[in-house]
């Protein structure tokens, strides 16, 4: 009885041994565990790179409404004062650097023009292109 209850007792040990050592081994659950977790994280940096691209093209798109106000400010502006009102003054804006081309009646106009444009809110610079006629 001795021995059969030893051979026993040396069966069961190592069954133990065997089923804990296999244990320790990754399963299909952990593998898959692991594939979930390695493509969440290369998930979770593709979106972040998405949300910095959609944050610059916001940004962009927040400048050039920026310089078409500026450029719509100015225009109003030059269309209201009774010296530039008569001239052909094209205005352009990118990064609140603004650009004026045409043509005015006199140093009075170029300079009132040039005036106007700097005066306006978030001009950074004026680039005075204009062309004095000359009679």
């Amino acid at each position: 009885m001795k021995k059969a209850a030893h051979r026993f007792f040396t069966v069961v040990l190592c069954a133990l041994v065997l089923v804990l050592t296999n244990c320790q081994q990754d399963g299909p659950a952990e593998k898959a565990g692991k594939n979930v977790d390695e493509t969440l994280e290369e998930a979770g940096k593709k979106i972040e790179k998405v949300g910095d691209a959609i944050n610059d093209k916001v940004e962009n798109a927040a400048a050039s409404l920026d310089d078409a106000a500026i450029t719509a400010r100015i225009k109003a502006a030059v269309i209201s004062d009774s010296l530039l009102k008569v001239s052909e003054i094209e205005v352009a804006t990118a990064g609140g650097v603004v650009q004026l081309n045409g043509t005015v009646n006199s140093q009075k106009s170029f300079d009132r023009a040039n005036e106007i444009a700097g005066s306006v809110k978030d001009v950074k610079s004026v680039e005075n292109s204009l062309v004095i006629k000359s009679y």
